[in-house]
């Protein structure tokens, strides 16, 4: 938690403590403290509306608890300038400009640790991701859902969990006969044959591609064979080449993954039998025109779902029941699935599957993933999944980078639809997201090295004065800088990763603003050194956070 923030919520909790004790009834629970920065800073650096929480408890007026509250706060470390009561009862903190100088001394004092926290307190998280079936290459959609998944297994560890980071291969079922079925098409037209392709078959040029390379390995063996001869051997051969071009794009992507779990496992487990069973003896399964139905309704969903259909075949939904019935058995306490938006309506269902089998609704959280609209220059790029012309994500790192695509993608909520222009991502301008923040971190980084070359003292045994940074941004951005381990905190909390981009955002639009209006390397050396040891502090959250992001920190640009 922020420095600051821990200090005023420890004042404020120790004084609500003193108020309620002897008051408080047996049955009540005393409202957690929460702290706001007001979006005005005539309101102070913090707020909160504590009093107007506990007027069910004191039974008084919120400005009269707010002001009980107000004159039993102890401030041992003399952080406090001033405290009002405004409107109702908020209660508006103003902290004392040199309080602000502890945040620097927090930082330098461990830069790789901070904003390291043990909000899991070690629990075991699978945070799972990407997921796509191996029946083509990844696009970008799939991009940005890989972004939202790494980026928040890499806050859940930051925060205290164990986070384990695991792919679904969907191999089995009707898509993958659809996939091999289209190889097999592709392969006889290679070899000279009049062949009538499937409207609803995949006709990606990948495709082409795929049966040239199944042609050079087999030669024109299967030239006679008949579809159901060799169907799986053309199925499992494209499943296998196409996933492991998934692979191989998503470590350039920077995306790696601590399991990759294949769907034909739990067939060969007879997983889903098992799991149909165990939820038919808990009472959640019933028949009804032959089908087998779950009882989904039980649990809040709008209707139930079938898991058996009435010719003997499990449902996509059915495998799925058994899917997170595994995730759990492996002792996980928490699931985390990123899935793409047009999975909206399974959630419900998905999160009655859960408690069905006797976990709880919160053990499952689910991160939606909208769509991107790619543009070029603003325009719309025209893609067609039908005709199996799309941009896949290899094309949008080759073009913009890796850390480019990585930043953009965790600008917006995962939830909201993202425009990504091309040519924006390329630019060398604040109107490129990602250069904004790398230029800054290198801007600093060109501070110290004219430091050096000046022969100007810029590492430090023990922090040098702070007195000199008095100056209304300077206290801004030392209180931004103590804000970063709790805008961590409430990513790890909401599954949120676009609140770092945002962050990074803010502080360097004040650093550049700052920059441009005062002279770190100055005449003074007290206030040189003072604000070196402020360039060093923001440069360390800037690189802790683009290292979050899985983007790189330039030192130059």
């Amino acid at each position: 938690m922020a420095v600051i923030r821990r200090q005023l919520l420890e004042m404020l909790e120790g004084s609500i403590r003193r108020l309620t004790g002897p008051n408080i009834e047996e049955d009540s629970v005393t409202p957690e403290v929460q702290l706001e920065i007001p979006k005005h800073p005539e309101y102070g650096d913090y707020a909160t509306n504590a009093a107007m929480s506990l007027t069910r408890i004191l039974k008084r007026s919120p400005r009269e608890i707010a002001k009980a509250v107000v004159e039993s706060l102890d401030d041992p470390a003399g952080i406090l300038h001033k405290v009002e009561i405004a409107g109702p009862g908020f209660i508006n903190f103003f902290i004392r400009p040199s309080a602000w100088h502890h945040v620097l001394e927090t930082i330098m004092a461990d830069p790789d640790g901070y904003g390291r926290q043990d909000l899991g307190r070690g629990r075991k998280v699978q945070v799972e991701f990407v997921s796509a079936n191996p029946t083509g290459p990844l696009h970008i959609g799939h991009g940005r859902g890989a972004a939202t998944g790494d980026v928040l297994a890499n806050i859940l560890e930051l925060c205290g969990y164990k986070v384990d980071r695991e792919y679904y291969i969907n191999d089995a079922g009707k898509q993958m006969d659809t996939l091999g079925r289209s190889l097999f098409y592709r392969y006889r037209q290679l070899l000279g044959e009049a062949v009538d392709f499937p409207e609803d078959h995949y006709k990606g040029a990948y495709l082409l591609d795929l049966a040239r390379r199944f042609r050079e390995t087999f030669g024109d063996g299967y030239r006679d064979a008949s579809e159901d001869q060799v169907l799986e051997i053309f199925t499992r051969y494209a499943g296998e080449r196409i996933l492991e071009g998934i692979r191989e794009d998503l470590e350039v992507f920077g995306v790696t993954f601590d399991a990759w779990f294949s769907e034909r496992n739990l067939h060969r487990e007879d997983a889903i039998r098992k799991t149909i069973e165990e939820l038919e003896a808990r009472g959640y399964i019933y028949e009804h025109e032959g089908a087998k139905w779950f009882r989904s309704t039980a649990f809040g969903d709008e209707k139930d779902r079938v898991v058996v259909r009435a010719n003997g075949v499990s449902t996509y939904f059915a495998a799925d029941l058994a899917y997170h019935k595994n995730k759990f058995d492996r002792n996980y306490e928490l699931v985390v699935d990123v899935w793409g938006a047009d999975h909206h309506g399974y959630v419900p269902r998905m999160l009655a599957g859960v408690q069905a089998l006797g976990r709880n609704r919160d053990d499952l959280r689910i991160v939606l993933v909208q769509l991107v609209n790619l543009l070029r220059g603003g325009k719309p790029v025209a893609m067609s999944t039908r005709a199996g012309e799309f941009v896949t994500l290899r094309e949008v790192i080759d073009e913009v980078g890796k850390d480019a695509a990585r930043f953009i993608f965790l600008t917006r909520r995962s939830d909201s639809h993202l425009d990504f222009d091309l040519e924006v991502a390329k630019m060398q301008s604040n109107d490129n997201p990602v250069y904004y923040v790398q230029y800054a971190h290198a801007r600093l980084c060109s501070v110290f090295e004219v430091a050096r070359e000046r022969g100007v003292p810029c590492e430090w045994r023990r922090p040098p004065d702070l007195d000199p940074l008095t100056g209304p941004q300077e206290v801004d951005l030392m209180k931004l800088l103590g804000e970063y381990p709790e805008v961590l905190a409430n990513s790890a909390r909401y599954l949120e990763p676009h609140r770092i981009p945002y962050y990074l955002n803010e502080l360097v639009a004040l650093f550049h603003s700052y920059y441009n209006h005062n002279r770190i390397l100055g005449e003074d050396e007290a206030v040189t050194q003072a604000r070196l040891y402020l360039a060093a502090a923001l440069r360390v959250v800037i690189r802790n956070g683009l290292s979050v992001l899985g983007v790189t920190a330039p030192e130059k640009m």
